[in-house]
């Protein structure tokens, strides 16, 4: 018998949006728990984002150094970002991220692992993907500007960085669930056995 999770909606009895910022904001639910009693829930919604975990022919992971606040520190990670559009496509989405911070593009694509990154006080969802027949994009190169200015661009094999995981060496979520669910696939039933691309996204449906 196996394991799997399940969608379940709890009894809310207000709700309210205490704030609003440029891309997420905070709610707070009055929901009802199994015994009747009424609790208060605050947390962060979310538009949800893609990750793209970008493997070479030489079987190095593409990985960015980029400065995050709210950590106080300079993290490695894989490139990702923002599903801007309601209902966009997270293929489409991951592409434009690795072509904008990485200005590369790839021939092969999978879904690699889906993720919750805090379940308890944010709604974030993550669609990781796998990206491989990597080259040079074509056309102009995305101009950066603020954090992204200062981003470096490295390739790393895919054990450094399990090493570097393990060790606590390396944070980033999307980056730490990447490495060791491609290295659980290179260990298991290989590439071929991972969703493809446009696989359902309960999470966060979209159009094909």
């Amino acid at each position: 018998m196996g394991i799997q999770d399940t969608p379940e909606e709890w009894l809310v009895t207000a709700t309210e949006t205490p704030f609003t910022g440029n891309k997420t904001s905070v709610r707070t639910d009055d929901v009802v728990m199994p015994d009747g009693s009424v609790v208060r829930r605050d947390y962060q919604v979310h538009p949800g984002s893609v990750a793209v975990l970008a493997l070479d022919d030489e079987g190095r992971v593409l990985v960015l150094r980029q400065y995050r606040h709210p950590v106080r520190q300079k993290l490695w990670e894989i490139p990702a970002g923002l599903l801007d559009v309601p209902g966009e496509n997270p293929l489409h989405a991951a592409q434009r991220e690795l072509y904008e911070e990485a200005y590369v593009k790839a021939e092969d694509w999978r879904v690699l692992t889906d993720v919750y990154t805090t379940p308890g006080g944010c709604d974030e969802a993550v669609r990781i993907f796998l990206a491989r027949n990597l080259s040079e994009a074509d056309g102009e190169r995305f101009a950066v500007s603020e954090e992204e200015a200062d981003m470096e661009l490295a390739r790393v094999e895919v054990k450094e960085l399990v090493r570097g995981v393990l060790a606590g060496e390396l944070h980033n979520n999307c980056l730490v669930v990447g490495v060791l669910s491609l290295a659980a696939v290179l260990a298991g039933d290989g590439i071929d056995s991972l969703r493809p691309a446009e696989a359902p996204w309960p999470a966060r449906p979209f159009e094909v």
